[in-house]
């Protein structure tokens, strides 16, 4: 069950991660955030209210208001770091987040088995392949690598943070309307500051209207993102977390396949050998 709750994590966030790149082609990636987390709230509002989980209110809440008030900065240090690029070094790096979680399941007594590790080393090294590493030639700004290793830093915390926020089904509902609530409210006072700078928050080209054109599909990439979410809390508390956390962590590979898929860019070799790295690491998890 550990497995396929984090594969399925790795699915939702690797396509919403896609769609999300799509939509930031035209509309500024914090109106995206925030568009797509508003989304998420006026669902999970509903979930909760029919679920009666408010009751289940408590002190692990905090733990998703931290998630909630690290994933923009993260995502946001994220996206910086891809406009100073180069991306096929920036993309990569962000994967090592996965050391957060599976260093928090370390310190918390786990001991995954020999096959288990080397799934791990076989999936991290799969998962920074499939970025697709510049190994040579584009030179590298200091402040993009500092930037990506926050970001990294950030995701990683997200995974743990979210993972302690609830103990059942209709508190992990919860845990998920706060930490988007938090989500909104963080983003969103970063999207005010930037505009007061003098930036953007609407597309040049169609303005409100393409953002509600783009509404579907914003509201797909944040249910699969709280969807994504839910699903790595689920496998988080049913096994294993230095597990859970690698197999949710293979999303690059979806991301990468996908637009292989559907805008037929050209997977180079270093991608493909690490979708495969990442599918061998996944059988040996989940056989370990």
């Amino acid at each position: 069950m550990t497995a396929l709750f984090a594969l399925a994590t790795s699915l939702l966030w690797g396509l919403a991660d896609f769609g999300g790149g799509l939509l930031t082609r035209r509309t500024p990636a914090l109106t995206v955030v925030v568009a797509s987390q508003t989304v998420a709230v006026v669902v999970l509002g509903a979930i909760v209210v029919a679920t009666g989980g408010f009751s289940e209110a408590g002190p692990r809440l905090w733990y998703a208001v931290a998630a909630g008030a690290v994933g923009p900065v993260a995502m946001l240090c994220f996206y910086k770091a891809l406009a100073l690029g180069p991306m096929g070094v920036v993309s990569p790096l962000g994967s090592l987040g996965v050391a957060v979680p599976v260093g928090v399941g370390l310190l918390l007594g786990e001991r995954p088995g020999l096959l288990q590790f080397a799934g791990i080393a076989v999936a991290v090294a799969g998962i920074v392949l499939a970025g697709g590493p510049e190994l040579r030639g584009a030179p590298v700004r200091r402040q993009a690598v500092l930037l990506t290793l926050v970001a990294a830093f950030g995701f990683g915390a997200v995974l743990a943070l979210i993972a302690e926020a609830s103990t059942t089904l209709t508190g992990l509902f919860l845990a998920l309307f706060v930490q988007r609530v938090t989500n909104v409210a963080v983003g969103g006072a970063a999207l005010y500051v930037s505009v007061k700078r003098g930036g953007r928050a609407l597309p040049e080209d169609g303005g409100a209207r393409t953002v509600l054109r783009s509404l579907p599909a914003l509201a797909f990439v944040g249910l699969a993102d709280v969807a994504a979410n839910g699903t790595y809390s689920i496998a988080a508390q049913t096994g294993p977390v230095t597990v859970a956390a690698v197999l949710a962590n293979l999303y690059p590979v979806v991301t990468v396949l996908a637009a292989l898929m559907v805008l037929k860019e050209r997977l180079r070799s270093v991608q493909a050998a690490g979708a495969g790295l990442a599918l061998v690491g996944t059988v040996l998890l989940a056989s370990g």
